[in-house]
């Protein structure tokens, strides 16, 4: 009935079948005279999606998360991964041959400080490291005696013999009517911010920050429109964009050639040379520079300034013609996720649906508005047990029957050429328990706190986390997870630098999208999380003594009634529910068939006390 053309639900291979590519590694590594080798989850510009070819990480060790590392060392080797992925980890990777351990606390310096012995040369490819990783590595190294050795080529590229080949997505134009803002403004703004860091040029190293500045999309990763690519911006002139000709059809090299010189990828050493010899100081970001970079500009006589990307910011806070384009987006997708919402009521309290179901129809479902591009990353369809992986992805090995007496977790987005969007929803499939309530009350209370909160500018995500937390702090639970990430327009579906999470540290602009999504995860039992895309605005109050901010929620879906305890929600609670639902059916409603129109008045009809 339906299917899936953005996703596959195949198992990676991994666990023992992979061991032999261990120790092919190891073979290589002793060639070169190397005792161990450190392989990022990266690629060149710490990109959330890679290419094929660059997933080394998953070759090596069969973990297929988007955040780990892995360490192999002559007799030892470790691959860590974040709380997120733990149980994937342990599914997918061959205990016989890797240590399992955390990314975070404790980092993997720590493991490495036990592991490593006086004399040992420890290889590190400085492109797949930010030069901030890099001196991690190097002083644990220093500390036990050890040697950090850049090596000029990848000893696992070596011995992969089936590399696929980079990729060579076509560039399009992201026209005017969806940027708002044309390139010859942008880099206006960005050679402002090049004066106020005092530098002679700015690395666009970010791919994402590239595609900003110059208003174009690609096709080279996964379920983000991004062009692999770099620009080189100096103070004065022109600046350079090195990307592959062959991703370039005329109309999208004629579009870059009104405000920049074109080159391709392998040219940007030279130019950096060039520039750094003449003892320019050119700033390059401290989160996706390569270590390689401020090695080749420190050698060749430059000075390397890293920092913030300035762009990561400009691009973070929308413009009037992108804040209109993502509403636009956000009641399109609305309407095929009330279409499904309806198919799912239906349809899965027979036990005849599974988890793949689930992701095919609601991609169909999104098909069907004409205008989806991509899904914005793999839908997360888990129902029972496996709704408690917080990063849980389907795999035909994986997928479980949707039972009556379940909960269904489901995160998905899509990516539309006018916006981005992201949305959980947690279903009732049948009659919920009393602690599924109590759970899913506890994370709506947290999820309504941040919709209504108000503060004034400066506020930084840090600030505001908490109020996701405080009711399920209350109950001695709380979820591993941040509260909320920033989110692109037709570009990253994970933008920062604004998060709501303990470490966002970003003040809250006002055009900056983010995502509001509490969690709770019983492992082994469900998984609940509610999540609705939300817009920094003004907040209007009368006698306010110094700016104000406050939400606007971008997500139009139904909020699943059958699991609200209404004796644990206030009247202030109860008021924005019944009021959020009552905008979601006059916004959704004219846009829907009679059946689903009559499915969705009674899932967001008002909720009153008895």
């Amino acid at each position: 009935m339906f299917e899936a053309h953005f996703q596959t639900f195949e198992e990676a291979e991994g666990g023992v079948a992979l061991t032999a590519r261990l120790a092919a590694l190891r073979e290589e590594l002793l060639r070169r005279k190397l005792n161990g080798f450190v392989i990022p989850r990266a690629d060149q510009q710490q990109n959330e999606y890679v290419a094929a070819s660059e997933e080394r990480l998953a070759w090596l060790t069969g973990f297929t998360g988007s955040a780990g590392l892995a360490i192999v060392l002559n007799r030892e080797a470790a691959v860590f991964v974040d709380g997120r992925y733990t149980l994937q980890a342990a599914k997918q990777v061959d205990s016989s041959a890797w240590n399992i351990a955390p990314l975070v606390d404790p980092p993997p310096e720590s493991w490495l400080e036990q592991h490593l012995t006086a004399g040992d040369r420890l290889g590190f490819d400085p492109w797949l490291h930010t030069s901030s990783a890099a001196e991690k590595l190097a002083a644990v190294c220093a500390k036990a005696g050890a040697e950090l050795v850049a090596v000029d080529s990848n000893p696992l590229d070596a011995v992969w013999t089936e590399r696929p080949a980079p990729p060579l997505g076509q560039v399009s134009v992201h026209e005017l009517q969806f940027a708002g803002e044309s390139e010859a403004a942008k880099l206006a703004h960005i050679r402002g911010e090049i004066a106020r860091l005092g530098t002679d040029a700015l690395v666009l190293s970010d791919s994402h920050a590239v595609a900003w500045t110059f208003n174009i999309r690609g096709a080279d990763v996964s379920h983000t429109p991004l062009p692999l690519s770099y620009a080189l911006v100096p103070k004065d002139g022109r600046p350079t964009i090195f990307i592959d000709a062959r991703k370039l059809s005329n109309s999208a090299r004629d579009h870059l050639a009104q405000t920049a010189e074109i080159d391709e990828p392998e040219a940007l050493t030279p130019a950096l040379q060039r520039l750094a010899q003449t003892g320019a100081s050119i700033a390059l970001d401290s989160t996706t520079a390569a270590d390689a970079l401020a090695r080749l500009i420190t050698a060749a006589g430059g000075k390397p300034v890293r920092g913030n990307d300035p762009v990561a910011l400009l691009k973070a806070v929308k413009n009037p013609t992108e804040i209109e384009g993502t509403r636009i987006a956000h009641r399109r997708d609305a309407v095929a996720l009330a279409r499904f919402l309806a198919w799912i009521d239906r349809e899965a309290p027979s036990g005849a649906l599974t988890e793949i179901d689930a992701v095919e129809a609601l991609e169909s479902f999104r098909r069907d508005t004409g205008a989806l591009k991509d899904v914005s990353f793999p839908t997360i369809s888990g129902t029972g047990p496996n709704g408690a992986i917080v990063h849980y992805r389907v795999t035909r090995m994986s997928n479980r029957r949707i039972a009556r007496g379940d909960l269904l977790l489901i995160d998905s987005g899509a990516q539309y050429q006018d916006g981005t969007t992201d949305v959980t929803r947690t279903i009732a499939i049948g009659e919920p328990t009393a602690e599924m309530r109590d759970r899913f009350t506890r994370v709506l209370r947290g999820h309504i706190a941040i919709a209504r909160a108000v503060f004034p500018d400066g506020t930084t995500g840090a600030q505001l986390d908490s109020l996701a937390r405080q009711f399920l702090w209350q109950a001695g639970v709380d979820f591993e997870h941040g509260t909320g990430h920033g989110v692109g327009s037709y570009l990253s579906v994970h933008e920062g630098p604004a998060r709501i999470s303990k470490l966002g540290t970003t003040p809250l602009k006002r055009g900056m999208i983010l995502s509001n999504e509490p969690g709770y995860y019983k492992p082994d039992a469900f998984g609940i999380r509610i999540e609705n895309l939300e817009l920094v605005i003004a907040a209007e109050i009368a006698g306010a003594e110094k700016p104000m901010n406050a939400f606007e929620t971008l997500t139009l879906a139904p909020i699943d009634r059958r699991l609200i305890d209404l004796g644990m929600i206030s009247s202030k609670e109860l008021g924005w529910l019944n009021d959020y639902h009552a905008r979601v059916r006059r916004e959704v409603s004219p846009h829907l068939g009679e059946t689903d129109k009559l499915w969705l008045d009674a899932a967001t009809a008002p909720l009153a006390r008895v």
